[in-house]
């Protein structure tokens, strides 16, 4: 039987709306692909597995990114962590790849990815145009995995891209699969918000990637969760990290995603995140609104941003909906054995149910 997310298991987050799907893909043009890797068991054997890893592409819109730019932007918690290309969005305030997830010794492998798919429909770029600077970020799965394997590849990531869709896979898929969150199988997870800034409605969608945390800082709707359920034998010597990203259909330029960037720390802390030392904890915002056309005079598709005053709502969406997501991945992630026997145990849920209901915070 599926797992479902949380809240179809009756937990509150909040009396914003979500989106008809509850998903990133509720902002109009996103989609989001997986390419899992699950081979072998045992014993680790470096370049043989077992193998417990993946890749994510989270796609700004459906045409060509490298030709219509989105405005983006990032913020980075705590810097125990990877951003490919962070330097070009500061200095610009524009995300033009597919923004790629995986395992962090991959990245380089993801790069090339990225590169290569780009390639394919961009013929000019490093002759007659600028060359290519990916978006790739990661979470360390190794406690899973055989990470010194480097067992992505390029194609795992043109795969990831070409199967993206509207609809997300959610747990233990593709960067997620070998991810931990609050010393539980983590993952992908994601969540959205519909919400009235200025004159008009907007979507705000949250996809994470989860490998974050201690068990007994986990706390779902306020309720110290983690802290309640008796600890397994299995556990990663470090508290690892999260990669955030934010989608939006709100007019916004590069400062003001940078502002939603932050906030998603906001909605992280409401499920106990703390931050460790060794963690990256890295937020990425773009909005659909503000297109750019490559190398036209004709600039922003849009003629308007909203005003900085007019901007709390879109808050109080991103932390909600990064609170939601971080526990739609706890909720849908199975257990996952790994390398070495290492056991990742999913999110005991009747349990979990069992201690919200005895804190008066289940909705059914």
């Amino acid at each position: 039987m599926s797992r479902p997310r949380a809240r179809e298991a009756g937990v509150w987050f909040g009396e914003l709306p979500p989106g008809p799907k509850n998903m990133i893909t509720d902002v109009s043009g996103v989609k989001v692909g997986h390419y899992t890797i699950i081979r072998g068991s045992g014993p680790l054997m470096v370049g043989e597995g077992p193998v417990r890893t993946g890749v994510t592409a989270i796609l700004p819109h459906g045409r060509n990114v490298y030709r219509e730019p989105v405005k983006g932007a990032f913020f980075d918690m705590n810097g125990c962590g990877g951003l490919l290309g962070s330097l070009q969005i500061r200095e610009f305030g524009l995300i033009d790849t597919p923004i790629v997830l995986t395992t962090t010794m991959s990245m380089g492998s993801a790069a090339e990815g990225v590169i290569r798919y780009l390639l394919r429909t961009n013929h000019e770029v490093g002759i007659s145009e600028d060359t290519i600077i990916p978006v790739v970020s990661e979470c360390d799965d190794s406690f899973l995995n055989d990470s010194q394997g480097l067992h992505v590849k390029g194609e795992h990531v043109v795969a990831a891209i070409e199967g993206a869709s509207d609809r997300v896979v959610e747990g233990a898929v593709g960067a997620g699969t070998g991810m931990s969150c609050y010393d539980f199988k983590g993952g992908i997870g994601t969540s959205s918000r519909i919400v009235t800034a200025g004159e008009d409605s907007y979507t705000v969608g949250a996809l994470v990637l989860t490998n974050h945390g201690d068990r007994d800082e986990l706390r779902i709707d306020g309720v110290p969760v983690g802290a309640n359920i008796p600890p397994t034998e299995d556990k990663r010597v470090g508290q690892g990290s999260i990669v955030t990203v934010i989608a939006t259909d709100a007019p916004l330029d590069a400062r003001q995603l940078g502002r939603l960037a932050r906030r998603t720390f906001l909605g992280l802390a409401a499920t106990g995140f703390r931050s460790h030392n060794g963690s990256g904890d890295i937020s990425i915002a773009f909005s659909t609104a503000n297109i750019h056309v490559r190398n036209s005079d004709k600039g922003l598709l849009t003629d308007h941003l909203l005003r900085d005053g007019e901007m709390t709502p879109l808050f109080k969406a991103t932390a909600d909906c990064s609170e939601e997501a971080v526990i739609n991945s706890l909720f849908k992630a199975e257990t996952v054995v790994g390398r070495d026997g290492n056991t990742a145990y999913a999110l005991p849920i009747d349990k979990t149910l069992e201690l919200l209901k005895a804190h008066g915070r289940l909705l059914k």
